[in-house]
């Protein structure tokens, strides 16, 4: 079965990314243009389209498709959009332009991001519907997409053939943001109250709830997330629906490029190195240690911990076992921006400490692998994590990391206590400073052994999470999985 599929998302890299969300998108579509049976499984080259927002730089060999008038979703006439067309790496970028909705600062949190959401999936089936090819799966990521659903219902209900066999795969990369559009927004998205596609909720239509309801398959980035998501704990209230959907939720673990995230060739580190090679990796700590203002000769554990400045991710947890760690002779250096309140303790405690705890507040990407490389241990204790790939990039630079047995936290990283000779990093259970600093503890112990932490580093880079031999080929079965239950009448 040869199959066209579309990906249809908020974000992806490196035009427009928040978050994880854009780094999985690109990821995916290359690795799906890659795989060995793309000639029989996949038509190529996959689509992915995304907004063009006005930060997105447009290449000038792109191709701008000729123009686009579809219904404004809210009623008020036509409007006119068009398609621009970027050759990337193993897939077909498809820009949505509409000034209107997208020529803003910013990617979200606008008034109108319902209508705006709603435009874009609008533009998006019209543009795959004039190509003239049937198009067999779509693809949608997290709320922005849930309006796709309800064009698609639409249709069938116009008779359009366009989505007769038309399947849909919904992968939910944060449950946590559900696209609420309450009642006197509803005509942003085209609905009525009365109308059945507004759904039962009489408040309101919840777009991702929608499109777990609507969608032959809906996935999360994790296994274990996925378990934990059918729990009221984790499943931000829509615990029920994914309950529902028995056997047609699951999770695929994401993956990272190898390619990019190498050290054997990354050209922002200070020294090359890989597993058969790691010497290098002294001298990234030496770098990163003399860029943040340590001391390179002390040999006491460095610290590395990356990323969004927000609860979830547990910076308060290292805030507040920062003294216990500092008085056992721990460095700690951290980038990540976000919330004002837990940038605080770390402001302070460099002020107060400048030789041993460091604060890099602001996204680095550069700054970002020098730690990745010249941390000793590699921190993500966050309260719950659909997948993270901070972890597998770390595994990948020989950082064992310290995490939280949580969602894809739990699937990608093996406790080397617990798994003696097979561990790749130290996972600790309760969300408590406590528990983090005993984790940080035994990873401090097991490094002052050369031979069993050289051993750990050795399995840590020996990991394997590459798209195409992990998360691709479980997507491509998901996608024949989607067409056969939209051709029998499973939705």
């Amino acid at each position: 079965m040869t199959l066209r599929v579309a990906l249809l998302a908020a974000e992806c890299e490196p035009w427009a990314k928040t978050g994880g969300l854009a780094d999985v998108v690109d990821a995916l579509a290359r690795a799906l243009g890659r795989l060995p049976e793309a000639g029989d499984g996949l038509a190529a080259p996959v689509d992915v389209l995304l907004p063009r927002y006005r930060s997105v730089p447009v290449p000038a060999d792109a191709e701008l498709e000729p123009p686009l008038l579809v219904p404004d979703p809210a009623g008020r006439g036509a409007i006119t959009a068009h398609i621009v067309n970027v050759a990337a790496a193993g897939y077909r970028l498809r820009l949505v332009d509409v000034p209107e909705a997208f020529d803003r600062d910013a990617f979200y949190d606008h008034p109108d991001d319902p209508w705006r959401f709603a435009l874009f999936c609008r533009v998006a089936l019209a543009a795959l519907k004039r190509d003239g090819t049937p198009l067999d799966v779509l693809h949608v990521h997290d709320w922005h997409t849930g309006p796709a659903l309800i064009e698609r219902a639409r249709g069938e209900a116009a008779g359009d053939p366009f989505f007769a066999d038309m399947a849909v795969l919904l992968t939910i990369h944060n449950l946590a943001y559900h696209g609420w559009v309450p009642n006197e927004a509803l005509g942003e998205l085209g609905l009525r109250r009365e109308e059945p596609l507004a759904g039962d909720n009489p408040a309101g239509i919840d777009l991702l709830l929608t499109a777990i309801e609507r969608s032959e398959l809906a996935n999360t980035v994790s296994p274990g997330f996925a378990a934990e998501a059918l729990t009221p704990a984790f499943g931000m209230g829509l615990d029920p629906a994914l309950r529902a959907k028995g056997g047609r939720f699951f999770g695929v673990l994401n993956g990272i490029d190898p390619d990019i995230w190498d050290p054997s060739t990354d050209p922002v580190l200070a020294a090359r190195y890989s597993r058969s090679a790691p010497s290098g990796k002294a001298d990234c700590r030496a770098d990163l240690l003399t860029r943040v203002g340590f001391d390179p000769a002390d040999e006491g554990i460095v610290l590395g911990m990356i990323g969004r400045m927000d609860p979830q991710k547990g910076f308060d947890l290292l805030a507040d076992g920062a003294a216990d760690l500092l008085a056992a002779g721990t460095r700690i250096v951290v980038q990540g921006s976000g919330h004002a309140s837990l940038a605080d303790p770390f402001r302070a405690m460099a002020a107060a400490n400048p030789g041993r705890v460091a604060l890099i507040e602001r996204f680095d990407r550069d700054m970002a692998r020098r730690i990745y490389a010249g941390a000793d241990v590699f921190l993500m204790p966050s309260r719950f994590e659909p997948c993270g790939q901070g972890q597998m990039i770390a595994l990948r630079f020989g950082t064992p990391p310290v995490v939280r047995r949580t969602g894809g936290l739990a699937d990608s990283v093996i406790d080397a206590d617990e798994h003696p000779g097979e561990g790749t990093g130290f996972v600790f259970d309760e969300a408590t400073p406590a528990a983090l600093v005993a984790a940080v503890a035994r990873a401090a112990d097991l490094r002052a052994d050369d031979v069993e932490w050289t051993a750990l580093r050795d399995r840590a880079m020996s990991v394997d999470f590459r798209w195409d031999t992990g998360s691709a080929p479980r997507y491509l079965e998901a996608y024949r999985r989607a067409v056969a239950l939209r051709r029998a009448g499973v939705g």
